[in-house]
């Protein structure tokens, strides 16, 4: 490590530890919150412009999005895991460890990434086939495979390099890297779908050279002066380096793979409870609702994602205060944004049904009525997601754990087995609502005890 990297990350440490929380949260909240959007936003056109070659095109790639859920989770797992370390150590000043860190976090998902390309590329109906598809949508789920499995150490690398950079608070970097992916995924799309006829494969091409190029820009961002530097030489991986990423990550691994896992059930309730002639349809209805509501959690996300590397700098530094502020604060903030914005999405939501596709009338009716049942209890969402980010950038595994299976994991999943049983589609459609509500009552017990866990760390401070 030079000289100017050291100064680099000292100033850092000061900014880290000594700008006002509120003032903090928010100046890395920007760039991240900008990147979930962008990033989110593009898995919106990606939708809309396949849904205007059809019906089935649309429920393809909404089932071969449960594959790209297991990418993003081992990315997440990896990205998380390493991490939340890097953050605790640099706030501790232990920078050899941190570098150490971020080799282990980036080979090691690479080397894995590279096994599941081998495992599926020669196999792309079968993996269509896992979530759900049926006869008719299978084409369109392996055509728009196809280039997603290819990509897939891109996609995965990309999400670990950026929540490290985002992690050690250089949220700046991992959204140029993010943004500009999405934004050339976007005219990607235009070129590959409309200008070539590519049709579904068009939107899957688009996406694996996006994913390319915003991993090679999130390389470059890992050799800036102020990060921590990714080589080789410092892959040095180690039964502690793999269980302090086991630690760091199992939340965001768990939450991400049940995500996938619901997913591919409600595929299937979708797909049974559906009316005599619909399925596609209704498949085609809850894809849209799902890509719709990614794009409005972002905005939460961001704000927590800004958060978290306050919360583990100053928790490495002892500052617990800082960090019972922090938390206060981006619980309260993210709630309020969370409420506007599923207002809002109330409103508009027979507009943006029929953005995607308004030539269906029942996917235009079923939509509507799905989007806004979900918005009812979009508010609660953020109250649990930020308390489980709290709870795993401070190693805190267990209880990040449970919560972060909470929404999908222990509730949604039961509850899709049971109400649909009971309501029939009417049950698939208020599920997730019902989820909602359970996960943050569920929520409420871990919120008061880490409250006055950090208030009596800040005493004995």
């Amino acid at each position: 490590m030079t000289l100017l990297d050291v100064m680099n990350l000292d100033d850092k440490y000061r900014e880290m530890t000594q700008t006002p929380v509120r003032r903090l949260v928010l100046r890395l909240a920007v760039p991240t919150m900008l990147s979930m959007m962008v990033t989110s936003f593009y898995n919106v056109v990606d939708a809309a412009f396949v849904g205007h070659l059809s019906t089935e095109a649309t429920a393809g790639i909404g089932v071969s999005f449960s594959y790209m859920l297991a990418v993003n989770a081992f990315g997440f797992f990896f990205g998380h895991g390493s991490g939340n370390y890097i953050s605790r150590e640099l706030g501790a000043r232990r920078r050899a460890t941190a570098s150490m860190m971020a080799s282990v976090g980036f080979f090691t998902p690479l080397f894995f990434s590279l096994c599941l390309v081998l495992a599926f590329v020669f196999n792309l109906p079968a993996l269509a086939r896992l979530p759900g598809a049926t006869p008719e949508v299978v084409p369109y789920a392996t055509d728009y495979l196809r280039y997603i499995v290819l990509a897939t150490p891109f996609m995965m690398t990309s999400l670990t390099l950026n929540n490290q950079l985002r992690l050690q608070g250089n949220a700046r970097l991992g959204t140029i890297g993010l943004v500009s992916g999405a934004v050339l995924n976007i005219g990607f799309d235009a070129l590959f779908i409309v200008g070539l006829k590519m049709g579904v494969a068009g939107a899957s091409l688009a996406t694996a050279i996006s994913q390319f190029i915003c991993w090679m820009l999130l390389l470059w961002g890992t050799s800036r002066p102020e990060s921590v530097h990714i080589s080789l030489r410092n892959f040095r991986p180690s039964g502690r380096a793999y269980y302090e990423i086991l630690m760091g990550g199992l939340p965001s691994l768990c939450r991400q793979l049940f995500n996938c896992t619901g997913a591919i059930c409600l595929n299937y309730a979708a797909a049974r409870y559906a009316a005599p002639g619909s399925v596609a349809s209704t498949v085609a209805a809850f894809t849209v609702v799902s890509r719709t509501m990614t794009f409005a959690y972002s905005f939460m996300l961001g704000i927590n994602q800004g958060f978290q590397p306050v919360a583990g700098f100053n928790y490495g530094a002892r500052l617990y205060d800082r960090v019972r502020k922090a938390y206060l604060f981006a619980m309260t903030f993210s709630s309020l944004l969370l409420l506007t914005v599923a207002g809002v999405i109330f409103g508009l939501a027979p507009h943006i049904i029929s953005a995607y596709r308004d030539e269906d009338p029942m996917l235009l009716d079923l939509g509507i009525r799905v989007l806004r049942y979900q918005c009812l209890t979009f508010g609660l969402v953020a109250i649990p997601v930020t308390t489980n980010m709290l709870f795993q950038v401070i190693r805190m595994p267990i209880r990040s754990t449970l919560l972060s299976i909470g929404r999908q994991g222990l509730f949604f999943i039961p509850a899709l087995f049971i109400l649909p049983h009971l309501m029939g589609l009417q049950g698939v459609m208020v599920t997730q609502p019902v989820a909602d509500v359970a996960t943050f009552l569920f929520s409420l017990p871990f919120i008061r005890w880490i409250l006055s866990r950090l208030k009596a760390q800040a005493a004995e401070r």
